[in-house]
């Protein structure tokens, strides 16, 4: 049984991120921001999901696809649309843009433009919890394209030979950038290329975000008790382009169609009522929601851009004067 508040949170924070990824459409269709946007429109119930399992000081990487892992984990919502708009106020001063944000003091180690870059420093994060005999989670997010990159493969092979208990979250949207997961995959499914490495593997249905929370949940308790690393697929559909703009010629209307009546906006509207919210409860979510993100990006448009000079700012580390003598 899923606590009331715990059940709030979860539908909060997936209509959130949908209305934020909608807003992020408009503003590349309008060109109102400069660089490449790429929206996570369709895997929100895996970013909330997985979230859901985690505690707030628990370890994440994240793709270039991050803003929804971001929302999910707890960032701002001001500082998050400051750094897309590239603003001083931005969760990263205005630095790394959309495809960089990170906040530490929220878990967030790093979104990262490379494919398959993430599951290394979390190994590493997860590989210092352990010396430290500390208990944090430890997560990295990738897509089904980056189970080619050799990155992964170094990453998947040490955590389970140093027996290290993080968990490598696979989210499989149908396609490596315009290359369907059919194209590219020479084995049954995605998660078998887990066998190598004789590392435990779970599939889940990635549009349905209750069902992503159980298996998240079971899988970090089972990671922990084992002393093992544990690869979860979600499989979902990706609505949106490989980025904004992308005329998306690749995937057939049909398909798409098809794969909206398993929306997981769709879906989690649909089981509200088996969760305890009435149609008042969820009209009142759904428009806090909104209401909030409407907001941050009003914020983002007036905030202060970074000066030049600020480019040599937390560039060098500077030590205590001890340590220099």
């Amino acid at each position: 049984m899923i606590e009331k508040e715990k059940i709030n949170w979860i539908y909060k924070k997936i209509f959130t991120i949908r209305f934020f990824e909608e807003r992020i459409k408009k503003i590349a269709k309008e060109k109102t921001v400069p660089g490449y946007l790429h929206t996570c429109i369709g895997s929100e119930a895996i970013c909330v999901g997985v979230m859901a399992a985690l505690n707030q000081d628990d370890w994440i990487s994240s793709t270039y696809r991050n803003h929804g892992h971001a929302i999910a984990k707890g960032c701002e919502l001001n500082e998050i649309t400051s750094e897309i708009y590239g603003r001083k106020t931005g969760i990263c001063k205005g630095r790394g843009g959309s495809m960089h944000i990170s906040d530490f003091s929220k878990g967030m180690l790093g979104s990262f433009g490379i494919v398959a870059a993430g599951p290394a420093v979390v190994l590493g994060a997860a590989l210092q919890e352990k010396i430290n005999k500390s208990n944090k989670t430890c997560v990295s997010f990738f897509g089904d394209g980056a189970i080619h990159n050799g990155a992964f493969h170094e990453a998947a092979g040490l955590a389970k030979l140093w027996d290290i208990p993080m968990i490598f979250v696979c989210e499989n949207n149908g396609y490596a950038e315009a290359t369907a997961t059919d194209w590219h995959l020479n084995t049954k499914e995605l998660s078998d290329i887990t066998k190598a490495y004789d590392m435990l593997s779970y599939i889940g249905d990635g549009n349905n975000v209750f069902e992503v929370y159980d298996i998240s949940k079971k899988a970090i308790n089972e990671a922990k008790q084992k002393n093992t690393p544990i690869f979860l697929e979600f499989k979902n559909y990706r609505f949106s382009g490989q980025y904004e703009g992308d005329t998306q010629l690749y995937q057939p209307q049909e398909e798409i169609d098809k794969a909206k009546q398993n929306d997981p906006i769709k879906l989690a509207k649909e089981n509200s009522s088996k969760y305890g919210l009435n149609k008042n409860d969820l009209e009142k979510i759904i428009n806090e929601a909104k209401e909030e993100v409407d907001k941050a990006f009003d914020f983002a448009d007036t905030q202060p851009w970074p000066q030049p000079e600020d480019a040599l700012e937390e560039v060098y580390v500077n030590y205590p004067v001890e340590i220099n003598r």
